[in-house]
């Protein structure tokens, strides 16, 4: 049973306190990103092998590419499972009804952001990120390890939130209206429309604001991989347009770094947010779709 809650932003502190409790499961969630800087292709490779050399005590690995995606459309590869594969794939690494989990990455808490989302989705609220992510625990010299460490499968119960997922359609609706904020989370150049073309279309979907939580300007400091203060998120998302909403969601490219938008409005209060899933991988190749550039 659980104790206490988890803080949506997870101090390194905090946590290092607690590695030991038996409800506690402490998730690794990297994925390492890149584009060809020609070509804008995109590789996505696994943090496995890195979890494997060294990883925060009592950590184990959630393959977000081959367990929580749907993988068979490469032009869109992190696509939300079904809440039974999902339950299923989260059990056998011991998570359940009654666990409270942390969750971390190695490259700027986007990964660990979109698998809080994920469980959020399917009705799972005592997870939280850990600010600063592995770079921090690292920084601040706390401990590591190289164990493996096994648990028994667990019972995960999925009660699906459909309100917290967007798809092409709601978008599409959402283009114009005034109570809607459409939130366009990766960076300034690629909300512009700048080279290399990353997702079949250069630009934005019409109407959406930016607010990125990565490169130029973020939220998320690319050297800390901390988020800015409460302060200064609401500030941003007020900016925005977003506190004053009926209606929120967030987009990027394939659902990470809008992952990491939606976990920022939680922290100010902002719950009831949807992530558009496909974002331009799906929107970006679909030439029916409305696409704006600052050109």
């Amino acid at each position: 049973m659980r104790d206490e809650s988890v803080p949506t932003l997870v101090d390194p502190e905090w946590l290092e306190a607690r590695l030991d409790e038996p409800d506690l499961r402490v998730l690794d969630c990297t994925v390492h990103l890149s584009f060809d800087s020609e070509t804008g292709a995109r590789r996505s490779v696994s943090g496995y092998e890195d979890w494997k050399r060294s990883h925060i005590p009592t950590s184990v690995f959630a393959d977000l590419l081959e367990d929580f995606s749907v993988t068979d459309d490469p032009e869109y590869p992190y696509q939300l499972p079904d809440p039974d594969a999902f339950a299923d794939a989260i059990g056998r690494l011991g998570v359940g009804d009654d666990s409270r989990v942390v969750l971390y990455d190695a490259e700027g808490n986007g990964w660990a952001a979109r698998f809080w989302w994920m469980l959020r989705v399917f009705g799972f609220d005592h997870a939280g990120v850990l600010d600063g992510g592995w770079d921090r625990w690292t920084a601040e010299d706390r401990p590591v390890s190289t164990e493996r460490p096994t648990y028994e499968p667990a019972s995960f119960t999925p009660e699906f939130r459909p309100e917290l997922v967007a798809d092409k359609d709601d978008v599409r609706e959402s283009i114009g209206d005034e109570d809607h904020c459409l939130i366009n989370a990766l960076r300034p150049s690629d909300y512009a429309g700048s080279k290399p073309i990353k997702y079949g279309r250069p630009g934005r979907i019409p109407d959406s604001v930016n607010v990125p939580t990565v490169g130029d300007e973020a939220i998320i400091d690319a050297e800390t991989a901390q988020f800015d203060s409460p302060e200064t998120l609401r500030r941003r998302f007020a900016a925005a347009g977003a506190t004053d909403a009926k209606q929120v969601t967030t987009y990027c490219g394939g659902g990470i770094a809008a992952s990491s938008a939606a976990l920022a409005l939680s922290v100010i209060g902002v719950e009831d947010v949807a992530v558009y899933d496909g974002s331009l991988s799906e929107w970006g190749t679909d030439p029916e779709l409305p696409m704006v550039t600052d050109e």
